[in-house]
């Protein structure tokens, strides 16, 4: 069992910057893949960057790549989500998951454990 707590989101304007931030707590740390997904109002859950376990092997939806940023620190048991030039198109609630597999699943069913969420809302 793992516990997440998301924290960084907030309101932002079109081309601005947020660093979410998700700490992890209870089973070994490095035991998980880790990432995040997002949703929208009205739309489907869907992934925006993963972490494969000991926090290597960094993945984007094609939608970020370039603008965002996967990391993490084991030692903290942090995994951190660095949003630049942000669009309005990426307003969405976040959420960091952990993933028992060896490298972080795609599909939000896959998954074994989710945050409860950050809102995310940039401004045009």
């Amino acid at each position: 069992q793992v516990q997440l707590v998301e924290s960084g989101g907030g309101l932002v304007q079109t081309g601005g910057s947020l660093r979410l931030s998700c700490a992890a707590s209870g089973r070994t740390f490095s035991s998980y893949s880790m990432g995040w997904f997002r949703q929208a109002p009205g739309k489907e859950r869907e992934l925006v960057a993963g972490l494969s376990r000991s926090l290597t092997n960094p993945s984007y939806a094609d939608s970020v790549k370039g603008r965002f940023s996967i990391s993490g620190d084991n030692a903290k048991n942090m995994v951190y989500l660095q949003m630049n030039s942000l669009k309005p198109e990426d307003t969405a609630v976040y959420y960091c998951a952990a993933d028992m597999s060896r490298y972080f699943h795609t599909r939000p069913y896959e998954i074994d454990y989710w945050g409860q969420g950050t809102q995310v809302t940039v401004s045009s």
